[in-house]
């Protein structure tokens, strides 16, 4: 099988770095990999970069280097679907680290018949002081993170959702491009649309990943509200593609501002009542969070950073919501012709 591999960046020169080699390093055959890298408009080295490991690999079946004007990742993924002639498609951030066998535990999988894989992708640190990892727990626990498969589970199944996933081309013929109104939760929105199509995604532990987390609180806290602004967004376009945990941060900050126009209206025990179960549901988790791992200090601070977090992600939802009217209002927001022109390329190319 050829398989496409994508890799879209924005100023990535220093990670972009580790995937590149981590290519050159795979056991799969080089002459069946096409490497496809779109540069989103970086202000840093990583196109020259990108430009750099074209001209020096001639071992793969091709390396190309494209632009994506547009900047934000759908349409990213859209200029590599444009222009990709394998049988499979797998796609990874530029801040991941794969094993060698990562595109060969991968075609393992649709040998045997399967249109959708992904596996396991843990967060890790490249700094390793008390405060970067009381972040990475607090990105990566239960409680911050999420319950999605890829983040916690070592059982082989079906699942809703993927992180660095592998496609079976046929997929996207069916299915068509990415929904470029979404600058975020692009994923979901897609997964839903193969799901309604009637594939299956397929979550496998042998499949291994992992991706760079942010080592710096201001950063987390702002993709958390990029994230939650997006659920908002995108509950106008494709409501059925979340589920009701993805409104829960939302609910929990209106429920702190009722909470609080209450107690100023004399009433306080609803809004002690609120933070109380909040706080110690908060510890319990940083507790069964932090065991096994080494202490530091700084663990003290989770159910802080727990909290700080999900109002991010709330509050970022709440904004979306409240932005919906303006922004359905405007004319490019009314429909996304991309898809089609992706899935007719997607036709037209392969292997060509």
């Amino acid at each position: 099988m050829l398989v496409s591999f994508f890799i879209i960046a924005y100023n990535a020169e220093e990670k972009i770095k580790t995937v590149l080699q981590d290519l050159t390093e795979q056991d799969y055959p080089h002459e069946e990999i096409e490497i496809i890298l779109v540069d989103s408009q970086s202000t840093d080295q990583t196109k020259q970069v990108m430009q750099a490991f074209q001209q020096e690999q001639t071992s793969f079946y091709r390396v190309l280097v494209l632009d994506n004007p547009k900047k934000i990742l759908p349409a990213g993924w859209n200029v590599a679907l444009r222009e990709c002639r394998g049988d499979v498609i797998v796609r990874v951030d530029a801040h991941c680290t794969i094993p060698s066998d990562f595109i060969s535990a991968n075609v393992k999988n649709f040998e045997s018949g399967e249109k959708i894989v992904g596996g396991p992708r843990p967060s890790i640190i490249d700094a390793k002081s008390g405060w970067q990892r009381a972040l990475l727990l607090a990105e990566t626990s239960l409680f911050g993170s999420g319950i999605a498969s890829y983040r916690h589970s070592e059982e082989k199944k079906y699942v809703s959702t993927l992180a660095h996933g592998a496609y079976a081309r046929e997929v996207f013929e069916t299915v068509g491009g990415y929904d470029e109104r979404l600058a975020r939760t692009e994923d979901n929105e897609m997964h839903f649309r193969m799901r309604e199509a009637g594939y299956k995604l397929l979550f496998d532990p042998a499949v291994h990943s992992s991706h760079h987390a942010r080592n710096s609180f201001s950063r987390m806290a702002k993709q958390k509200y990029g994230n939650g602004y997006w659920i908002g967004i995108t509950t106008a376009v494709s409501p059925r593609c979340f589920s009701l945990y993805h409104y829960v941060p939302a609910a929990f900050v209106l429920s702190l501002i009722i909470c609080a126009v209450a107690a100023c209206l004399g009433f306080p025990w609803l809004l002690v009542a609120l933070l109380g179960l909040y706080f110690a549901g908060a510890v319990g988790m940083t507790v069964l969070s932090a065991r096994g791992k080494v202490f530091t200090p700084f663990f003290l601070l989770l159910p802080a950073l727990f909290f700080a977090l999900h109002t991010c992600y709330g509050w970022g939802t709440l904004v979306g919501f409240a932005r919906l009217p303006f922004w359905k209002a405007k004319a490019e927001n009314r429909g996304c012709p991309a898809k089609e022109e992706v899935r007719q390329a997607l036709i037209r190319n392969h292997r060509k």
